[in-house]
């Protein structure tokens, strides 16, 4: 019955299987490192100390760079997927991630730490967000309107399920050989996105071939603004995807900031060590499993995408409330518990731009 009311239930997911398969495994690896960077990151920059300012100085300019950065790198990766086609633009976004845990693997000094942080902003300005946005298109070109939902609550709900068991993975695995590990499991992802996924979008050749390099780059560039710039005009007069827009904008700025120095914060104030960390962000993932995969295809039926998304907003503002006003450590797993319900935010807002746009404008509009 739940995978019935979910919207056709297993089937729906069939052709995502192979989209499904590299993105699980990227994110196991991508979350493996999470817990272990806060000890890495400050024996490296502030040694002996259990707080670094810089760190978080450097955590907070690279969110900055890659936060305007991406205004303009996920539509236009959105338009050369339109274009070009969902499989090369996710194949060469995701093997990006590779290049920083390189540096964190092979030294673990200040200048591979620095080394570090910029080919992690390269590789976020290229990758953060963008995988996800590629990866809802994708799912929206094999699956029918009515069952995008459901879909999209499992590629969220996977995502959460990869977090959990790569903090497992980190809770388990000694210190020295997480890094090595990451690199080998981000590796197979392109591999086998190159080999096994089946592109969607069929290509147009191109009808400049003996165009002077010049006039390519300025074609390029005048039809990258022209994609924009339709792009914008589709979001600014429709009703509903002015008014997500906005609430995506003030949601992801709360929740990046939160999460930019929360592990950070739990070590300054309650001295929590890399188990505890994987602890409370297992707590938070293995709650979004549940609501996502489960929860979110019984409930959006019921009272529908925006209902789902009021609940899961009001869900994060006790969220940050809680982990503000934390007076013992206890009260962070309080708040991690939330994670169940504003895990939905995220699901319910790809639901509705994908009513809202049609399938061209996937990407572009999903930002």
């Amino acid at each position: 019955m739940l995978f019935k009311n979910g919207g056709g239930g297993l089937r729906v997911l069939r052709p995502l299987v192979h989209l499904l398969i590299p993105l699980c495994v990227h994110w196991v690896a991508k979350e493996m490192p999470e817990s272990v960077l806060v000890d890495v990151l400050i024996d490296a920059l502030c040694p002996g100390d259990t707080t670094c300012s810089e760190v978080i100085y450097f955590n907070g300019l690279e969110q900055t760079i890659v936060g305007v950065f991406k205004m303009f790198s996920i539509p236009i990766l959105g338009q050369l997927s339109d274009e070009y086609g969902r499989k090369p633009v996710l194949l060469a976004i995701i093997a990006t991630s590779v290049f920083p845990f390189a540096m964190l693997a092979w030294n673990q000094s200040r200048g591979f730490v620095y080394a570090y942080y910029v080919l992690r902003t390269i590789s976020n300005i290229l990758s953060q967000g963008s995988i996800l946005c590629v990866s809802v298109a994708y799912a929206a070109d094999v699956v029918e309107p009515g069952k995008r939902a459901f879909a999209f609550s499992w590629i969220t709900g996977l995502l959460s399920g990869s977090h959990v068991l790569g903090n497992l993975l980190a809770r388990f695995l000694p210190e020295k050989y997480i890094f090595d590990i990451t690199i080998a499991l981000l590796l197979c992802p392109p591999i086998y996105i190159y080999v096994f996924l089946r592109e969607t979008v069929e290509y147009a050749p191109r009808q400049d071939q003996e165009s002077t390099w010049s006039t390519r780059i300025f074609r390029g560039v005048s039809k990258r603004y022209r994609s924009m710039r339709d792009a914008a005009i589709i979001v600014i007069r429709s009703q509903t995807l002015r008014g997500i827009s906005i609430v995506s904008f003030f949601y992801q700025l709360g929740m990046t900031g939160i999460s930019n120095v929360l592990l950070y914060y739990l070590e300054a104030a309650f001295g929590f060590t890399k188990n505890q960390f994987s602890e409370i962000l297992i707590v938070v993932e293995a709650g979004s499993i549940v609501s996502q995969i489960l929860v979110l295809p019984l409930v959006n039926p019921l009272v529908g995408e925006k209902v789902v998304l009021c609940i899961g907003l009001l869900a994060s503002i006790a969220y940050a409330l809680f982990y503000g006003l934390a007076w013992a450590s206890w009260v962070s797993y309080l708040s991690a518990s939330f994670g169940v319900i504003y895990a939905l935010v995220d699901p319910a807002t790809y639901a509705i731009i994908s009513q809202a746009s049609s399938s061209a404008d996937q990407v572009s509009i999903v930002i």
